[in-house]
């Protein structure tokens, strides 16, 4: 017999670890099966399992667990990303707080075992974390992407692009982070909005010009004052130590006898031009503006189109170059500045400008600034030598995939996104200045000139191994010994090079590189091996809208690049999940939800659920408790309907054929399973997961526990043994037909209850079990008609009951006017449930209604529940007027707000949907009493 209750945390440890013990994740090996695979987006190795995880990884389960019960090869590959900012910065974090050296004290390859031996000890914790979620994936073929086969795939892909000459060196501005001192992609930049100014500095015009600049005096009348300055605004100060122009547009008439001539700049003292550009705005500020290429995007373009000196004046710190930049460019730089934190240099650069005289103006203001969403410190554009590939070239086969329908986003208004971001990509900048990671394999060796300057304008070697590049050096240089080293070095003797020493880059490239190449080399690849044959491409992929940009788009295009094929036939973007407000969750507003924590107190079926229901297309999940503890309950309602098949002898029949049923009730609950299949077959095949989750709802708690169940007790305690053992053997198989559709998303519960019910006549696990099909219809029209008309003459009762008020303990009379011979001999038939179920006195059929009667309708005849005796109906009636009259107010004040330009102007989006929510409930609960007012009016 079943326990009272369902033990979540004694029962998920245990049936996890026979199912993958079992070997139940792994695809089937049948001969002829139609392979279906999904590939876990790889959460961060130093990651644990939040809300969204738990969102996306039970879709994904409840896809693949669907899959493989329809007889599929089903296979869901999972692994972790090696998260190269975030690793290091773990690890660094380590070494400090226990006092130890630093990575640069410490070495590189002294650093790198370290991270490898966090990965071993703490590494993949959300690993496990995934499999208190119920995540079925075929754990024997995990991947990491600092495999080897991983890493081989990747050195390939590089190689490869670069001999196409579609990923090249260049410099050019970064966003560079300078707590980890590398670049990073603007994917990876937060804007923050924080307390700033704006400095109005006056630049000097060089040689003693003047010029005549428009002011308005006291009354606003405009004059003219003679000028022998230009003043520009910055939020920088410290960048004006690397202008190199000062720009106005060409058509303001203030600067134009200006244009071509010079600045001194402050400070430093070095002549800068005035040129002519566009992107000066003439109605903001003075309508000049500082060109600093080497620290400004905008004015990197400025300086390109006027071919402008591109002076770089941090270093990978952000600090003023120290002494050591001794290049001429830098030699006017002042010694008090050299070496200063770019803040603190700030300061002394707003001083020193005011005691020069130069200060004109500070303007408070806040505006956005970039941060790195890894570190928090605000970010510099950095001029520096990157490893860039040519995205836009990739993007076209990308495009093209999803514009001719290879592969299709779900939700489609997700293809926009897509479309918009590809068409207007920027090359992809794939070099990170760290040291954990798929280090780039290109060696630099030293120039054939012996007098290069450069350290950079040595040769380039691009190759898979050492192997490969001795070639191309030896190709390059000749026969004379080469040898692999730290630093690239050339011997000479009397100017002839005799040998020479290679450095490998020291950079690796960007996670997301070898994440592109997730779906693919996964498989194998660049090895034909059998799991590529087979698994790729493989069928959906779920994944979050934020990383459309990072991750879906990247896939694409190495998918089609290198093996010529979309790596996915379908993309389902799932929702973000919000707290019960709909506000975004966050550490700082305190209402984040641990899916640990919730699994702790619900149990993950209850989770699971929840998720899946409220997981629909194109909105966000409002995620309360309360929604988790009802699905609990929904589960614990499948518990006792086992349990009461249990205690009335429903045991499973191996021979039971629905088909040969024939009660009534028998003909009608086989025909709901019926619909019930071909409704959840439907909604998981189209990634309707909610949809999946309604009907599944509505069958088990409403079709077969309200209602097959309270049909079938009468028959369970009466005296006819042929339908008795009809209906028990129906039950089981109906228990067993909720068991199997539940499984993909309540596999926990549906597991115990499928082995705990077994009797010893089932083999095998449900896991394994096969998705329901039907060859034949078996939706019997009579009985359907018979049994719905049942339900819905007693629900109306209930219904009419509720609504009055009438107490529980008060058995009103029911007739029926107006009925058929068919509904006459349905009440005779059914005459104890309805009397049983109703609460009823009576149930007689009349030619009139008695006085006090509520009517409704009941097929082609009218009910007429007499209530009267039993509740005061003027005073019921005045509660109902009370009732809408609230309504009425609710919905008046709700819809005055939405109503309100300025309030969906303002109000945040969870507010206005918060406030639509409420609209709806209001109008919908007032048109149900409002119904309920005019039936009892007819009572009156």
């Amino acid at each position: 017999m079943l326990e009272k209750t369902f033990d979540p945390k004694s029962v998920e440890p245990r049936l996890y670890e026979m199912w993958e013990t079992s070997g139940a994740f792994k695809p089937t090996d049948k001969e002829g099966a139609e392979s279906f695979s999904i590939v876990i987006p790889p959460p961060n190795v130093t990651g644990s399992l939040h809300i969204g995880h738990a969102l996306n990884n039970t879709l994904q389960d409840v896809l693949i667990r669907f899959e493989r019960m329809r007889g599929k090869a089903a296979l869901w590959l999972p692994g972790t990303d090696h998260a190269g900012i975030a690793t290091q910065m773990v690890v660094e974090r380590q070494l400090a707080a226990a006092g130890q050296q630093s990575r640069r004290d410490m070495g590189r390859e002294a650093f790198v075992q370290k991270v490898w031996d966090w990965k071993a000890e703490s590494g993949g914790t959300i690993v496990g974390q995934l499999r208190r979620l119920g995540a079925s994936c075929d754990w024997s073929r995990e991947r990491f992407t600092l495999d080897e086969g991983l890493s081989a795939a990747v050195r390939k892909v590089f190689v490869q692009l670069h001999k196409e000459g579609l990923i090249y060196r260049d410099k050019r501005l970064v966003n560079w982070d300078p707590y980890f001192q590398t670049a990073i992609s603007d994917l990876e930049v937060e804007q923050k909005e924080v307390d700033g100014a704006y400095y109005h500095f006056a630049y000097p015009l060089a040689d003693g010009l003047t010029y005549q600049h428009p002011v308005k005096d006291e009354e606003g009348n405009e004059t003219f004052e003679t000028r022998d300055y230009i003043v520009v605004a910055t939020t920088r100060p410290e960048t004006m130590l690397g202008d190199t122009a000062v720009a106005v547009h060409p058509d303001d008439e203030r600067y134009k006898g200006l244009v071509g001539k010079e600045v001194v700049l402050p400070i430093v003292g070095r002549r800068i031009p005035i040129v002519a550009d566009e992107y000066a705005d003439p109605a903001k500020g003075s309508g000049a503006v500082k060109i600093t290429p080497a620290h400004d995007f905008n004015d990197f373009q400025v300086g390109k189109r006027h071919n402008l000196q591109s002076l770089s004046i941090l270093d990978g710190e952000a600090r003023i170059v120290p002494s050591y930049f001794n290049a001429p460019e830098y030699k006017d730089i002042p010694d008090n500045l050299r070496g200063l934190d770019r803040f603190a240099a700030r300061k002394a650069i707003i001083a020193e400008m005011e005691n020069l005289g130069l200060l004109k103006e500070i303007e408070k203001t806040r505006h956005m600034v970039p941060h790195g969403d890894r570190s928090g410190v605000v970010i510099e554009p950095y001029l520096t030598d990157q490893w860039y590939v040519n995205a836009g070239e990739l993007a076209k086969d990308a495009l093209a995939a999803v514009e001719d329908g290879r592969t299709v986003f779900e939700p489609k208004n997700w293809e926009k996104t897509y479309f918009e971001w590809l068409k207007n990509i920027e090359p992809w900048c794939v070099s990170r200045q760290l040291w954990w990671g798929h280090r780039i394999p290109a060696w630099f060796g030293p120039p054939l000139e012996a007098d290069n300057p450069d350290r950079f304008a040595g040769k380039i070697f691009v190759g898979e191994d050492q192997d490969e590049i001795l070639k191309q050096a030896k190709d390059y240089y000749g026969n004379i010994p080469i040898s692999f080293g730290n630093t690239f070095t050339a011997f000479r003797q009397n100017g002839v090079i005799t040998a020479v020493e290679l450095r490998q880059d020291e950079d690796v490239l960007d996670t997301w590189f070898s994440s592109a190449l997730w779906p693919f080399s996964t498989m194998g690849w660049p090895e034909q091996t059998k799991d590529l044959e087979r698994f790729y491409p493989t069928h959906t992929l779920i994944t979050g809208f934020d990383i459309i940009f990072f991750w879906v788009a990247r896939m694409m295009m190495m998918g089609l690049h290198f093996t010529g094929k979309a790596p996915f036939e379908r993309v389902f973007i799932n929702a973000l999940v919000r707290d019960d407000k709909g506000q975004k969750m966050s550490k700082s507003k305190g209402n984040v939800m641990d899916p640990l924590v919730l699994i702790d107190e619900f149990g993950a079926d209850a989770l699971r659920f929840t998720m899946t229901a409220m997981s629909g297309q194109g909105r966000d999940i409002k995620l309360a408790k309360q929604r988790i503890e009802g699905y609990r309950n929904f589960g614990t309602k499948l518990w006792n309907a086992a349990r009461f098949a249990q205690m009335n002898e429903c045991a499973h029949v191996e021979d039971f054929d629905p088909a040969n049923v024939k009660l009534t009730l028998s003909r009608w609950i086989r025909g709901e399973v019926q619909k019930t299949v071909q409704a959840v077959t439907t909604a998981l095949e189209a990634c309707a997961f909610d949809d999946a989750a309604s009907a599944l709802y509505k069958f088990v708690w409403n079709v077969v526990c309200d209602w097959y169940l309270e049909l079938a007790k009468p028959i369970l305690n009466g005296d006819d043994e042929a339908a008795k053992a009809e209906i028990r053997a129906t039950t089981a198989w109906v228990l067993d037909q909720c068991l199997i559709l539940l499984h993909p998303v309540m596999p926990f519960i549906t597991e115990e209850l499928w082995d705990k019910t077994a009797n010893g006549a089932r083999p095998n696990h449900l896991i394994v079990q096969t998705w329901p099909e039907f060859k034949g219809d078996w939706i019997d029209a009579s009985a359907d008609d018979e049994i719905n008309w049942l339900i819905d003459l007693i629900s109306e009762v209930r219904s009419i009951r509720s609504e009055m008020n009438v107490p529980g303990s008060a058995r009103a009379p029911l007739s029926l006017t107006g009925a058929s011979s068919v509904t006459k001999a349905r009440l005779e038939t059914h005459r104890d449930l309805i009397l049983f179920l109703g609460r009823l006195s009576e149930v007689s059929v009349s030619e009139t209604a008695q006085a006090g009667s509520v009517p409704f309708v009941s097929a082609e005849a009218t009910a007429h529940l007499a209530i009267a005796e039993f509740i005061d109906l003027k005073a019921e009636e005045a509660r109902l007027l009370k009732d809408i009259a609230a309504f009425d107010k609710s919905i008046d004040g709700t819809r005055r707000k939405l109503d309100n330009p300025e309030f969906v102007k303002k109000a945040p989006e969870e507010v206005i949907e918060e406030n639509r929510e409420r609209l709806a409930e209001a109008e919908g609960g007032k048109a149900k009493l409002a119904a309920a007012l005019e039936r009892l009016k007819a009572a009156l």
